[in-house]
């Protein structure tokens, strides 16, 4: 995330000066973009730090969440400023066209830029690839918890192919002498990060408002449930993921009707140690003992099915 940071601020400044130069407005809506990646690479790690603080009376579970909002305000931001500016720019640009001056120095910029941003997306797509393992990439962006990871690469990727669109305007609206072509280039740009703000804002959205941990952390608990000592069965499981590495989980387990009260206490304090071991990211699990009928009955009631 550092590198692409730095690649952002050294193609933003180099996209400002010749925006300013050529007077292009598919230019100068890369020049917002560029500050727009800049600008949230800046609250992505803003949102890291804070959600790493330990657990305090105000939070008990820790600030894990903080890194779901701050991707969320990444979100708008891309709509808010880049799309918005971009798309207004275009508008204005189709209605009343400024012809470009000094195309040379646009295409020498986006070339630049296309060599700094490929070099962030390079770092940014090998960091998810080690990520995902062996899921495709939309898969693995909807089931992450883990939103700056797919992020950077998706940004680096739409910078990409913004670069592309501004080049391919440029020459166009220079070849056939038609500077409403210029426009048209950042209206495509601007509904570009239109749809790329969408994306991630529906994906942020979705982890602040609590998802489920991994399907993997759910069998994983339930198994070490089931062959604990004095557990009859493992009833059910609900988790939230609170930040990319915390989760909180509710176990129903139903104990051997042998077991008194010392029995299963001791029976849960060893299966939230086990628990731990295995998922280091369960930063709280709640064991509740009751019998599988009991379970299925309060489910049921909670699901709004008929008695």
């Amino acid at each position: 995330m550092i590198a692409a940071l730095i690649g952002d601020l050294l193609v933003a400044a180099s996209k400002i000066v010749a925006a300013g130069w050529t007077g292009s407005a598919a230019m100068a809506s890369e020049a917002i973009h560029s500050v727009v990646d800049a600008a949230n690479e800046i609250l992505l790690l803003y949102g890291i730090h804070r959600s790493k603080q330990k657990a305090d009376a105000g939070h008990p579970f820790g600030h894990g969440r903080e890194i779901y909002f701050w991707s969320f305000v990444v979100s708008l931001l891309i709509f808010a400023l880049g799309a918005g500016f971009a798309i207004y720019e275009g508008v204005s640009r189709i209605l009343k066209p400024v012809p470009i001056e000094s195309p040379g120095v646009s295409y020498a910029v986006l070339a630049l830029a296309f060599i700094f941003e490929g070099g962030s997306w390079l770092v940014a797509m090998r960091q998810f690839g080690d990520a995902k393992g062996e899921l495709g990439f939309f898969e693995a962006v909807k089931i992450s918890k883990n939103p700056p990871s797919f992020m950077t690469l998706l940004e680096d990727s739409v910078a990409l192919i913004g670069i592309l669109i501004a080049s391919a305007s440029t020459f166009a609206a220079v070849a056939l002498g038609n500077p409403q072509i210029d426009g048209v280039g950042s209206v495509a740009i601007g509904l570009l990060l239109a749809g790329t703000s969408v994306f991630l804002a529906r994906e942020s959205k979705s982890l602040l408002m609590g998802e489920p941990a991994y399907r993997s952390v759910h069998k994983s608990i339930l198994s070490i449930a089931n062959s604990q000592s004095g557990c009859l069965r493992a009833n059910g499981l609900i988790s939230v993921q609170l930040g990319p590495h915390q989760v909180v989980a509710m176990l129903s387990v139903e104990f051997a009707d042998t077991m008194v009260a010392p029995d299963i206490e001791e029976a849960v304090i060893d299966l939230e140690k086990s628990v731990r071991e295995a998922n280091p990211e369960v930063v709280a699990l709640f064991v509740k003992p009751q019998t599988a009928k009991t379970y299925r009955d309060q489910r049921d009631r909670a699901l709004g099915a008929p008695d």
